[in-house]
């Protein structure tokens, strides 16, 4: 019993704390001007053009933390303060998301294989618990409980092909802003602590998915000796 009380409190505070982490990260370094002064719609448009994807708009998206790129519409959507305010946080932010379009005009693997998994994710999250609660409230019923591992497994596959795809933008972005002159030294280690903190919210969501599915396959297997 003990340890099942462990297990929950770990897969509710570790994503808990990620996201703590990279909200008061993201506030401590949106207060921070960087020394070109440059809003993150501009620090994207600079990257984009560099790179020549003169096709890809930078457009305004309500919401915090709101940002994303969207490979469907070949847009860079940055939330309204990253879009209008020169800050460390807001040039970090902006040059990952188009860390994400570069990879797409690459035809990076990895972001290829996600986009591929993007229809199968969705549904497999919706109903994959269905199963799973028929399967574990019935030991009858075991091959529901396989279903819905399966069906879970597709949506952890999903979160951790995530890992590289985030991760390289972020490194893309760090080169991108060194390269083209857009932070300084300083502004280059407080940049990184932004998509750092970022990144490790993508490591907790996956950690808690991968365990509880192999939490879920050991009760399957258990149940069938």
């Amino acid at each position: 019993m003990g340890g099942y009380l462990i297990y929950f409190l770990i897969i509710m505070i570790v994503p808990i704390w990620a996201q703590f982490k990279v909200k008061n990260t993201y506030n401590k370094y949106a207060k921070v001007a960087t020394a070109e002064g440059m809003p993150g719609a501009e620090v994207a448009r600079r990257i984009l053009d560099a790179n020549g994807l003169y096709n890809v708009q930078v457009k305004e998206t309500p919401g915090v933390l709101s940002d994303h790129y969207n490979p469907m519409t070949k847009t860079v959507n940055l939330s309204s303060e990253n879009f209008h305010q020169p800050s460390v946080a807001g040039a970090a932010v902006a040059a990952h998301e188009v860390g994400h379009a570069i990879q797409d005009q690459q035809g990076y693997a990895a972001l290829r294989f996600r986009h591929a998994l993007v229809p199968v994710a969705n549904i497999s999250s919706n109903v994959a618990w269905i199963f799973i609660i028929i399967g574990l409230i019935s030991s009858a019923m075991s091959n529901m409980l396989l279903i819905g591992i399966i069906l879970m497994a597709a949506g952890v596959l999903f979160q951790v092909v995530t890992l590289p795809v985030e991760f390289n933008a972020s490194s893309r972005a760090m080169d991108q802003m060194v390269s083209l002159g857009l932070i300084d030294n300083r502004e280059e280690r407080d940049a990184r602590k932004v998509l750092n903190a970022a990144a490790m919210t993508y490591v907790a969501a996956a950690a808690v998915a991968v365990l509880e599915l192999l939490r879920l396959i050991l009760i399957f297997v258990n149940r069938d000796e």
